[in-house]
């Protein structure tokens, strides 16, 4: 038989036979596809829940306290503060790059301290040996000019500023740091205490803590100059951290006075 005739056999043989029906293949597959990517309600009432969560978080921002359970940390001018739980008013660890942290315990004299730290130098002399210009404050009005001056190396000219109470000579009165951007000296961790506040209408926090020091020796510490509370802010190329034990309002009268250099 030729290959003509044997296809021509074959069509016979098909026409005779009965087929079962054809399944619509196509329009399952379309059906189940339509099921799958058809996007699925959420209930009015998981609906009411999320909206009453988010009216009740934007809410909390606007409470500073519940704000800063929320935020991670507070940036304030060069000066990162992490935070974290209120604890009992006693100096938290902080690290740094190859420094040594030596916390201190209890309440002692800290002249000691002021004897061995590097860069004293009159205030004429810091100001020349600084980018950002030295203020002083005004207040109070019989502060004066500070009794010790230093600057240190800490990636950036970071100038130091320290009186002596005058009732107490044996103790600091109140400090009054200078920081450079991008100097190592810029991070505080885990502080014990944070309230925001503000200062010429510019965010600040009060908080405690000990900061680096570098000695003459070239050790780097941590240290405290005055059982209690710092206050910070940023102003133009620099951040001011001012240490005292006086109340946050005084502490905020203070940073509000700063002013240039005037002649002795």
């Amino acid at each position: 038989m030729s290959e003509t005739d044997f296809e021509a056999q074959l069509r016979l043989i098909a026409q005779e036979m009965n087929y079962p029906r054809t399944p619509n293949v196509a329009g399952s597959v379309s059906a189940r596809l339509r099921s799958t990517t058809r996007p699925r309600l959420i209930s009015r009432t998981l609906a009411w829940s999320l909206t009453i969560l988010l009216i009740l978080v934007s809410s909390l921002m606007l409470i500073p306290p519940a704000r800063a359970a929320i935020l991670e940390f507070i940036q304030i001018g060069v000066v990162k503060i992490f935070r974290a739980e209120p604890t009992t008013l006693s100096p938290p660890s902080e690290e740094a790059p190859s420094v040594t942290v030596t916390p201190v315990p209890t309440p002692q004299p800290l002249i000691p301290i002021l004897k061995n730290l590097a860069g004293e130098m009159t205030l004429e002399e810091a100001q020349k040996s600084v980018n950002y210009p030295i203020l002083l404050p005004s207040y109070p009005p019989d502060l004066g000019r500070p009794d010790h001056v230093f600057v240190q190396d800490a990636d950036g000219a970071m100038a130091i500023l320290v009186w002596l109470d005058p009732q107490t000579p044996d103790q600091v009165l109140m400090s009054l740091h200078f920081l450079p951007p991008g100097s190592w000296a810029i991070k505080k961790m885990e502080p014990t205490v944070i309230e925001e506040t503000s200062v010429n209408g510019q965010h600040a926090v009060w908080t405690t803590g000990p900061y680096p020091l570098k000695l003459e020796n070239g050790d780097i510490q941590f240290k405290r100059m005055i059982n209690g509370h710092v206050l910070i802010w940023e102003g133009t190329n620099v951040t001011y951290r001012l240490e005292t034990d006086l109340s946050l309002e005084e502490a905020v009268k203070i940073a509000e006075s700063l002013h240039r250099i005037s002649s002795p």
